[in-house]
């Protein structure tokens, strides 16, 4: 497996969808509602679609049925980190330190090692992207920064075990369209019994429009993401997926007036060299 300009291409392409719907949430007045909603909806958009592209193998349905347990998870540290902590500072934090923990299971758990080129890529990305958040916010935000990390512990996991059953189910697309389908639920469910009615239906009839565009980024953001990491190391694809937080900044600063300085002028040159030497290792 290489990764090709094509495949990082489209990653990259991936990563500012992923951005995109994440800057949604921060933007949003109910982080949590607005995360469920959103994902809700994926799930209402992707039921359809499972009879349109049929099932994945039965080989990857445990896989899927732990990564939608393991993305509640994700989705309560997510909302936590949006809660306490700026998209510029928690965005960041989540994703740079993934590809690092990625990087050492993937030798584990898929058989994948990379070269000293590649190492140098996903810690030129890895580091560029921690420098993109880090700052003395950080020290002013423990709890942001408590779940910012935590979650990226989340997407470690979840990466590597969607990339196993990405790979087990013969088709990328199947896998995700099934996994979207049952992902949103779970999550949906504990808010909307948390908040009732009268405050969920007003607000999902308010928002679904921006939610249904969160939504479609979502599917296709992680859909790019799978079937990529059928065609090349997952290492490099969740380090290259993570240029997205380059998008992310650039939306905070544009949409959400967040500051973009030197130091992340800085952390962008640290990324970019990454991606370059991932590509050429």
């Amino acid at each position: 497996m290489t990764l090709t300009w094509g495949v990082a291409g489209a990653v990259m392409f991936g990563a500012l969808l992923h951005a995109s719907w994440n800057a949604l949430v921060k933007s949003s007045a109910d982080k949590a509602l607005d995360t469920a909603v959103i994902h809700l909806i994926g799930s209402l958009i992707t039921v359809p679609l499972v009879f349109l592209v049929g099932l994945p193998a039965r080989e990857s349905w445990p896989y899927i049925a732990c990564s939608v347990t393991i993305h509640i998870g994700y989705y309560v540290a997510l909302t936590g980190a949006y809660k306490h902590g700026d998209l510029g500072l928690t965005y960041p934090l989540m994703r740079g330190t993934a590809p690092l923990l990625v990087a050492l299971s993937a030798s584990l758990t898929l058989g994948e090692t990379l070269a000293p080129l590649a190492w140098a890529g996903v810690l030129g990305i890895s580091c560029g992207v921690l420098a993109l958040g880090l700052s003395r916010h950080a020290v002013d935000s423990p709890r942001a920064v408590a779940f910012a990390l935590a979650n990226a512990v989340v997407i470690a996991i979840y990466t590597v075990v969607d990339a196993l059953g990405a790979r087990a189910s013969g088709n990328p697309l199947q896998y995700v369209v099934l996994l979207f389908a049952l992902d949103g639920w779970p999550f949906a469910l504990m808010v909307f019994l948390r908040r009732r009615g009268a405050v969920v239906w007003p607000y999902a009839r308010k928002r679904w429009p921006v939610a249904t565009i969160g939504a479609v980024a979502s599917l296709g953001s992680y859909g790019i993401a799978l079937w990529a990491m059928t065609r090349a190391p997952v290492a490099m694809v969740a380090a290259l997926r993570e240029t997205s937080v380059l998008f992310a900044a650039v939306l905070g600063a544009w949409f959400l007036k967040e500051r973009f300085d030197a130091r992340r002028v800085a952390g962008t040159a640290a990324i970019v060299a990454g991606v370059m030497a991932l590509r050429m290792s």
